[in-house]
């Protein structure tokens, strides 16, 4: 895997007016930071897929009697043997829980100090479709507006953004598990296949399996909407190839040092610590663990708390113990930080069919070595809870994208401008830079807090020394840079990272130009070659 630093540069204003040399002079003025290694940190999200119950994961001991006025029949019972456990006695009278008696590994987590709990999480206007919900949260919207791209989802927003020179690297940005569909979180504005789903596949034979479904590509592709639905087949057809390819050595590569759990979710997460073991470069993986739409036969008789809701959670907290417990063993916890959600909650009231039906707010979980301990927000209001509106908990403490927002920059390193990007909120036309959640990493690994502006240094590799514009072009496109050589060198790829072209162009006045005129429209990365390389994503209309 590649280490280096993914610093971006604010070149964000038109340069068409500018001379070479104020060109120049600009470029000389750009300030680079100086951060920690950062370029091997991923995040691992848990699809909760159903709607996790939250009052029967997390029971708020100071309403309690509510609580068990409210689930007479399915409450956690706060005596005998499947009592719930005491999470941590110090916090305050208004965070006092108790977790439910499957959540042995949650608790093992938080003792440890490698677990956080975010309390009252949703969005403003709550939609209670799975599908709508679902929708929303993988869109980065909030049920009120779909400013940030109803048919776009913010993980492929924000890895376009953020991660754009690896676009055209040899593997797929995210990997799902656990679902036969691929997400709609990760398709991007204009680079769609930045995920691989490699549900059902073994990974260590994934590339064969792949390589052998189709014959060779054609020679000739005309120029119509056929021929452009036939090179988006065929460039999707390599891709999936070269990804797979990518998986297979990263899963042979890769080991687990402990064993997991005989459980779907222990598969799963066991072949992502195999790959990111493996130094498989992609920086987001999903999984997903279903079953939470507990209407019916959440436990399986009035009064006990065993059924289908404990099965479920036994099987998300060994799994994710198992998970931290491999990375620590394997000295690679440093870079991997885990978060769990759910599309929405469960009322407060129970149902009479020993279930409980669609709620609002649910829970979240932010796990790994890099988390602090502890938990985010209060114990929710359960007198909220009545009949005129339907048994629901209606505060919403904490927005769902608050807990991502802040491990995408606090973790992962994005800047402002990015994570306006990826999404915004539009109900309080504010930016969730400004909302992102305290201490919710350790210090020594929330970079917010260590990166200082540094002198800028030529012959680093995070200078950017090359300007591309204008962007979006035309024909043509204009190369200018501090280069003293008499030509320059680069390549040309498509926007699934297939290889175009190579050329080398003369420098006139410290610009070359590159004729695109021949390419068809679209996004397209240009790699400057020599002895610091660079990418450049333009855009041809």
């Amino acid at each position: 895997m590649k280490r280096r630093n993914f610093l971006k540069l604010s070149a964000t204003a038109s340069v068409i007016g500018l001379t070479p040399f104020q060109i120049q002079a600009a470029l000389k003025s750009f300030i680079p930071f100086e951060c920690p290694d950062i370029t091997g940190r991923k995040l691992v999200l848990i699809n909760l897929a159903g709607a996790n119950d939250g009052l029967n994961t997390i029971v708020p001991l100071n309403q309690y009697d509510a609580y068990s006025n409210l689930r007479p029949t399915i409450k956690v019972p706060e005596t005998g043997l499947n009592k719930y456990i005491t999470l941590d006695g110090n916090l305050p009278d208004e965070q006092q829980v108790g977790l439910n008696p499957a959540l042995t590994g949650f608790k093992s987590l938080y003792d440890k100090g490698l677990l956080r709990i975010v309390r009252g999480v949703g969005y403003p206007s709550q939609n209670k479709s799975h599908f709508k919900s679902t929708d929303l949260y993988f869109t980065g919207n909030d049920g009120n507006s779909v400013l940030n791209g109803a048919d776009t989802g913010w993980m492929g927003r924000f890895m376009e953004q953020y991660y754009s020179e690896l676009i055209i690297e040899n593997y797929p940005l995210a990997v799902e598990i656990g679902s036969n569909k691929t997400s709609l979180g990760f398709h991007a504005e204009e680079a769609h296949g930045l995920s691989l789903n490699i549900t059902g596949q073994d990974p260590a034979g994934f590339y064969n399996v792949v390589n052998g479904l189709g014959g060779e590509p054609p020679l000739n592709i005309p120029d119509s909407d056929y021929g452009e639905q036939l090179e988006f087949i065929t460039n999707t057809s390599a891709l999936t190839n070269t990804y797979a390819q990518a998986i297979s050595v990263a899963f042979d590569k890769g080991k687990n040092d402990i064993s997991y759990p005989d459980n779907d979710l222990s598969d799963q997460l066991k072949t992502v610590a195999r790959l990111i073991s493996g130094d498989l470069g992609s920086k987001i993986y999903m999984v997903r663990i279903s079953g939470f739409d507990t209407h019916n036969e959440q436990v399986q008789a009035s009064g006990d708390v065993l059924g289908r809701h404990h099965e479920l959670l036994t099987e998300l907290s060994d799994s994710m113990e198992a998970f931290v417990l491999d990375l620590e063993s394997q000295g690679i916890a440093d870079d991997v930080v885990g978060v769990t959600f759910s599309e929405f909650g469960r009322k407060a009231a129970e149902n009479g069919n020993l279930g409980t039906d669609h709620g609002e707010i649910a829970p979240m979980f932010v796990f790994g070595k890099p988390v602090e301990g502890g938990m985010t927000g209060i114990n929710p209001n359960l007198s909220e809870a009545i009949e005129g509106n339907n048994w629901q908990i209606k505060t919403v403490q904490y927005d769902y994208r608050q807990t991502f927002a802040s491990l995408l920059q606090d973790f992962l390193g994005a800047d402002d401008t990015i994570l306006d990007h990826t999404f915004f909120n539009h109900s309080l036309n504010d930016s969730f830079t400004n909302l992102k959640i305290a201490d919710i990493l350790k210090s020594e690994f929330d970079i917010s807090k260590g990166c200082v502006a540094t002198n800028n240094n030529p012959n680093s590799d995070e200078v950017k020394n090359w300007l591309l514009y204008p962007n979006p072009c035309r024909d043509v496109l204009h190369m200018a840079g501090i280069n003293t050589a008499e030509t320059v060198s680069y390549r040309i790829y498509n926007v699934a990272g297939l290889y175009v072209s190579e050329q080398t162009a003369d420098m006139i006045d410290g610009q070359a130009d590159v004729n695109l005129a021949t390419l068809r429209n679209g996004v397209y990365f240009i790699e400057i070659l020599g002895e610091k390389k660079e990418i450049h994503k333009v855009i041809k209309i």
